[in-house]
């Protein structure tokens, strides 16, 4: 059984909006209740971006984000550091080879440099994951 996985924002913010659920991203958070997930530096920010722009066009309130934001800081998601040299160096390089954006980029480096699947349900990334052989986090099989 699979105890680590590194997990990216289309699945995570998936799980703050009940019109962007899925199977997978509910499986998947159903199987952080035993593994341990990784997610890169700007992941945070990501998050706050995201939950910034749902409550400008009225999807969330204030007290909505803060409610998701409290429930995401009680998952076992560690968010793993990287040097901005290794950012706009090595990260930055895989996005162009495989056309990703560089915060896309941060979740297939980490999955490669951690030997570790990958959740996401983002076409592009599933694609530049499967290139680099990052096996995609297949629920059914853990």
């Amino acid at each position: 059984m699979i105890q680590e996985f590194v997990v990216d924002n289309s699945v995570v913010m998936s799980w703050c909006f009940q019109d962007e659920t899925s199977k997978y991203s509910d499986a998947v958070l159903d199987y952080l209740a035993g593994a341990n997930a990784y997610v890169p530096a700007i992941w945070p920010l990501e998050v706050g971006n995201v939950l910034l722009v749902a409550e400008r066009k009225n999807r969330l309130s204030q007290a909505d984000s803060s409610r998701f934001i409290a429930l995401l800081l009680e998952l076992p998601i560690i968010v793993e550091q990287e040097s901005p040299e290794r950012m706009l160096g090595e990260i930055l390089a895989l996005a162009r080879k495989y056309k990703l954006s560089s915060y896309d980029a941060t979740y297939l480096d980490l999955a490669m440099r951690k030997g570790l699947p990958l959740a996401t349900q983002d076409k592009s990334l599933v694609a530049a994951a499967k290139k680099c052989r990052v096996p995609i986090l297949n629920i059914k099989d853990v």
